[in-house]
């Protein structure tokens, strides 16, 4: 078996079982919760024949190992169970806002992603120098906010200062392009501001790195600018670790973002789960959770095999 296929299906394998402990935690962290499930719902004034009669339709009263098994069973054949407010399926629910989700992600991710490698390549190309100094002092601000306090700064900015976006952030079905990005304007600033020094500080170092080489002191004898130096051999040498931090940022825009939704009212998944933690839906944190888990892990994977895929010494072993 060729390496770089034995590599990949170790890194899935290995995805798989994380993924299934990872449920195991979930659902017992729920567990775990003090309070009855059923007295949140029922309420104080519940008597106890009722109360007993909801645990056993919810079947609460069997073992939390029977109960595992029953929602990891659903899970598998995609029936995440009903939500307990209000009786919807979760997981057309959860279909529905993580649509949302996925595309600030993807807006945020749009403009994020060629910004950092950008202001890598020139940091680098400037190293220690003034260039270098401005944009690193500027992205380490930026990360260095609270995300809410990132979000509050961009909202009295843009809404009270300069009034061009409004504050909450509405996507709803049959907006069109044009109005869920104008929509979603803020919450993408903010986003970006989080994530944009990490990449940008990785393709720095990566490409700094491979400047000590001895092919790229070649490159510069042959009369090569310092730009093309860097764009033609120092680039694509460094990509493995540039690639695994920006799909590690790409997974934080997914499943981070919970903070980010709650501030701007954003009608996603973050908004959707904190709203249920609050009312004590217990099967939509689960399928929450567990969905934030999948995205996560399975964005890892691909930067794993990404990795493994871009290494020339695995691509043609001796």
């Amino acid at each position: 078996m060729h390496p770089i296929l034995k590599l990949v299906i170790q890194r899935v394998a290995l995805g798989c079982l994380l993924l299934l402990a990872v449920s195991a935690v979930i659902f017992l962290g729920v567990e775990a919760l003090p309070g009855d499930t059923a007295q949140a719902i029922l309420g104080q004034s519940a008597t106890p024949q009722a109360l007993e009669n909801l645990r056993q339709q919810m079947g609460l009263n069997e073992p939390a190992l029977v109960r595992y098994f029953k929602w990891l069973g659903g899970v598998l054949t995609g029936d995440l169970g009903k939500s307990l407010t209000n009786g919807t399926d979760i997981a057309t629910a959860i279909g529905q806002r993580l649509g949302n989700t996925l595309f600030l992600a993807v807006s945020a991710a749009v403009i994020s992603v060629p910004l950092a490698l950008i202001l890598g390549l020139v940091a680098a190309r400037y190293a220690g120098r003034w260039p270098d100094k401005l944009i690193s002092g500027i992205t380490l601000t930026t990360i260095s906010l609270p995300e809410f306090v990132a979000a509050y700064f961009v909202i009295y900015l843009l809404t009270q200062v300069f009034p061009v976006f409004l504050p909450v952030s509405m996507v709803f079905p049959g907006m069109s392009l044009g109005a869920k990005l104008h929509a979603v304007a803020l919450p993408v600033i903010v986003l970006v501001m989080v994530v944009l020094a990490h990449m940008m500080r990785m393709t720095r170092a990566a490409i700094l790195n491979v400047m000590q080489s001895a092919y790229i002191e070649t490159a510069e004898l042959k009369g090569l600018t310092p730009m093309q130096v860097i764009w033609k051999h120092a680039f694509p040498n460094a990509i493995a670790p540039i690639v695994s931090v920006v799909v590690l940022n790409l997974a934080y825009l997914v499943v981070g973002v919970v903070v980010v939704e709650v501030v701007f009212s954003y009608n996603a998944l973050g908004q959707y789960l904190v709203d249920h933690v609050t009312k004590r839906d217990l099967p939509v944190v689960q399928a929450v959770g567990l969905v934030f888990a999948a995205v996560y892990i399975g964005l890892n994977i691909i930067a794993d095999v990404v990795s493994i895929v871009a290494n020339p010494r695995l691509r043609h072993p001796k």
